[in-house]
């Protein structure tokens, strides 16, 4: 055991090399770090990366640590230890030898102190490594004092024998060097040597050797028993450092594998890790999907060639595999799932692992799956987020020009006596009211910070639009309307700001007239609670079903299928609906509906304040 240098934390005096490292249990305290200050420098050598990797899995799943292996090999050392020592005492005896009752007395007890120590549960178990640093405890008593008491004494009865005991105390000094501190372990050293003096001092008075023999040898004796000591200090010292070293490499590995897993996890993009012979080993949820038709896949590991569909993909990786590289950018791949009639082609990149993986036998390529619509659907937003950006400032910059038009053609209206002048003016007027609304859409979605909302009840709030839009539209009430309401019979609060409600639901209430029969019941709006943090408001409508075509572009800014729109008015409502954490979608009903076309918005619940009172009754409201 070696002191505490320079650079390197103390220790307490009562505790040995490894209660001091903490290498006695499986993880550290929280807040504390295992690991040197200098740990990357100690594991930089590439060399030595998989024996560490190797030695630390060794170390940590071999279920005890190394204080209890040195401990129950000690035990076990003894226990061989007393039996050669009886057999020696009884073939001894065979051969016509004399030992005296008190050494045979002392050979018996000690043979069955250790036997015992090493059989019964009690005294096999490891104590904690703070226990061997105290004189006092009943495991260094019966272990390390044990033999020092035992070994002594029989070299001090039979001091001309030729068996040395002398020899024997190496076991004591050698434990005590490894599994207490340093001062109590030199301590012992002492403690041997003095009575190894004092043993050959009796001799000398009782006549039985020269004196200067005798204490020559007792004192050469207790020096090797000191350097005996001081090596297996020194050696416990290194064994400690490295299993506390292989332990923290090892956490470091488990929790960096534990974030990579949770960073896969989540991405969107699929990842899978796959070997030469096809073998999927690692595949997150999203690469999964992207194998599957509807749904995802089964979980890793699989077999990439054990699905028909799969086969391109095989085929790709084999082919990255031959020649080693792969294009930066990827390669498309097309998978068909024929009993699904679905087609997807993914853009596939390839990563391959370091060639030092290679010799180990263990070569993989890491697969980036992305699908090649989700890109162009990314793309696309991309470019409208650019264009909204653009069309804003724009927008800003027509407003000052706008007002000024609007001034002076209200000037000449004024002064305008003809009938051709007042026509002239009024369609002056309807334009440039016309491009305010425009200007006015284009600004409601401009990029920006925006007012937090609070919380409405939005049974209330839908009651009212409905009620103002029926009597804008010149609608009758009742039965007989073409819109058709049902709410809920409590109050729902959702996040959301009333004005923008009101823009969202009077611009689907006006498509969905637009393209409706007009018959009592064209229009049909209800709102429900889905769960306990998800509001529905649906808007539907008996058009014609939308053609798919016109479908995909339904949510982008200046698409319009009439001749006077500004194709602005749904991606309003998605833009608005972003704003507040919700969402709105297109979908055909089923065949048995007559209300066939329906706009769905999902909003976010929450929890509603007593003040506010139950939405507005409705005659229409079923």
């Amino acid at each position: 055991m070696s002191g505490a240098d320079s650079g390197r934390p103390t220790r307490p005096a009562d505790e040995s090399w490894f209660g001091a490292l903490g290498v006695d249990g499986e993880l550290p305290p929280p807040g504390d770090s295992r690991h040197a200050p200098d740990w990357q420098s100690m594991s930089s050598a590439q060399d030595d990366a998989g024996f560490l990797s190797r030695q630390a899995r060794r170390i940590v799943h071999s279920g005890q640590t190394a204080f209890e292996r040195i401990y129950g090999t000690f035990l076990g050392a003894r226990a061989a230890l007393a039996v050669a020592l009886l057999a020696t005492l009884a073939l001894t005896s065979a051969m016509g030898g004399r030992w005296s009752p008190a050494v045979v007395t002392l050979g018996l007890v000690y043979a069955a102190l250790t036997v015992a120590t090493w059989l019964l549960p009690r005294w096999r178990q490891a104590p904690a490594p703070q226990a061997m640093a105290r004189l006092r405890s009943p495991q260094w008593l019966a272990t390390v004092g044990a033999d020092i008491l035992v070994f002594t004494a029989l070299h001090t009865l039979a001091p001309a024998s030729a068996f040395n005991y002398v020899a024997l105390l190496a076991l004591p000094a050698l434990m005590a060097g490894v599994l207490t501190p340093r001062l109590m372990a030199l301590a012992t050293a002492a403690v041997m040597s003095m009575a190894l003096l004092a043993s050959s001092w009796v001799s000398v008075l009782a006549g039985d050797g020269e004196a200067a023999q005798l204490m020559t040898q007792a004192g050469l004796a207790g020096m090797g028993l000191f350097v005996i000591t001081i090596l297996a200090g020194e050696l416990a010292g290194r064994l400690a450092r490295e299993e506390l070293t292989a332990r923290g490499t090892l956490e470091m590995a488990r929790q960096q594998a534990q974030l990579n897993r949770l960073v896969i996890e989540d991405m969107q993009d699929g990842v899978m890790v796959v070997d030469p012979s096809g073998r999927v080993r690692v595949a997150n949820p999203a690469a999964r999907q992207l194998l599957s038709a509807a749904g995802v896949s089964r979980p890793a590991p699989f077999q990439l060639r054990a699905v028909d569909a799969w086969a391109p993909l095989a085929s790709t990786v084999d082919r990255a595999f031959a020649a080693g590289l792969w294009p930066e950018a990827g390669r498309d791949v097309t998978l068909r799932f024929d009993e699904d009639d679905v087609t997807r082609t993914l853009r596939v990149r390839i990563r391959f692992t370091r060639r030092q993986a290679e010799v180990a036998g263990e070569s993989f390529c890491v697969l980036l799956l992305e699908d090649v619509r989700s890109m162009e659907a990314r793309t696309r937003q991309e470019k409208l987020a650019a264009m909204g950006r653009m069309s804003a400032g724009i927008a800003h910059e027509i407003r000052n020009p706008l007002a000024a038009i609007s001034q002076a053609n209200a000037l000449l209206a004024e002064d305008a006596t003809t009938p051709q002048q007042v026509q002239l003016t009024r369609m002056v007027s309807d334009n440039v009211e016309r491009l305010k609304r425009i200007v006015e859409d284009v600004m409601a979605v401009a990029p920006g910070a925006g007012e937090e909302a609070g919380v409405i009840d939005i049974g209330t709030e839908v009651a009212l639009v409905c009620s103002e839009w029926l009597r804008a539209n010149g609608l009758p009430l009742g039965e007989q309307s073409a819109l058709r309401v049902a709410l809920p019979g409590g109050a729902l609060g959702v996040r959301f700001d009333a004005e923008h409600l009101r823009r969202v639901l009077v611009n689907l209430l006006d498509n969905g007239l637009r393209h409706s029969s007009k018959q009592p019941g064209a229009l049909q709006l209800y709102l429900q609670a889905a769960g306990a943090d998800q509001v529905v408001l649906g808007v539907a409508s008996d058009g014609e079903p939308i053609p798919p075509d016109v479908e995909r572009h339904l949510f982008e800014p200046f698409f319009s299928t009439r001749s006077r729109g500004t194709g602005l008015g749904l991606y309003i409502c998605r833009e608005l609906c972003a704003r507040h954490g919700a969402s709105i979608d297109y979908r055909q009903r089923g065949p048995d509906h007559a209300c066939r076309n329906e706009f769905r918005l999902s909003l976010q619940r929450q929890a509603l304040a007593p003040a506010l009172g139950a939405h507005l009754p409705l005659p229409t409201q079923t």
